[in-house]
């Protein structure tokens, strides 16, 4: 049964909205910088909430808050979850997804006001990120393009890992997300990595971090910092 850790009140993570951010448990990668290890291993931590709760905690936010975002883990590895999103548009609340782009064929019929992929490292490069290295280059692709020709609001967004995000994907990520309506870039935080190897890896310096922005924005892209 799927369940929802809760974020009662953000004002960041959906443009233009004050919210709420519902996350699910469970990832089908296994992002070894992953920030949030403890909804990827543990698939129903007893923190959670059930259907019920989230939608009591709805009724009585309506007319307060303006949307809500759905976050994870990967919340689109769950086949209840657009009958659920179906449900909370209906109770009058704009929708945001965030995904790793990876179930594009439920990306496409996910009715969302706001959707944020995130670009992890080049396409051909995420059978690294999956415990099975399975090829997950044509799924990221189409995903990334679905949204830059879906006419719905979005964002790519790439946490800056040493090793994983290097300076020669550049290229590659820049003409795979043409056209974006933005990209953010994020500095790496490892104190809560999902792999005790990754803690031990430095963020890249702010100097550094400039120079990948700076080199996107000259490649045609909005590219902002959040460091």
């Amino acid at each position: 049964m799927l369940k929802f850790g809760l974020q009662k009140t953000t004002l960041i993570d959906f443009p233009e909205e004050v919210a709420c951010t519902l996350f699910t448990a469970g990832c089908n990668l296994r992002c070894p910088f992953c920030h949030n290890p403890e909804l990827v291993i543990d698939i129903n931590p007893s923190s959670l909430l059930f259907r019920e709760e989230v939608f009591n905690f709805l009724k009585k936010r309506k007319g307060l808050l303006g949307g809500v975002c759905l976050s994870g883990g990967e919340p689109l590895m769950h086949p209840e979850l657009p009958e659920m999103i179906t449900e909370i548009r209906q109770m009058g609340f704009k929708i945001k997804i965030d995904t790793n782009g990876t179930y594009p064929e439920r990306l496409k019929v996910i009715h969302a006001d706001y959707i944020a992929m995130d670009i992890k490292t080049t396409p051909e490069r995420y059978s690294l990120l999956h415990p099975d290295k399975t090829d997950l280059s044509d799924k990221i692709k189409e995903s990334v393009k679905f949204l830059l020709n879906s006419g719905i609001a979005h964002e790519f967004r790439t946490t800056l890992v040493p090793g994983i995000f290097r300076h020669e994907d550049i290229i590659p990520v820049a003409g795979l997300i043409q056209g974006a309506d933005k990209y953010i870039l994020t500095s790496y935080d490892p104190h809560n990595a999902l792999d005790p190897e990754y803690r031990k890896i430095k963020a890249y310096p702010k100097k550094e971090i400039e120079k990948f922005a700076e080199s996107f924005r000259n490649l045609g892209l909005e590219c902002l910092l959040r460091m």
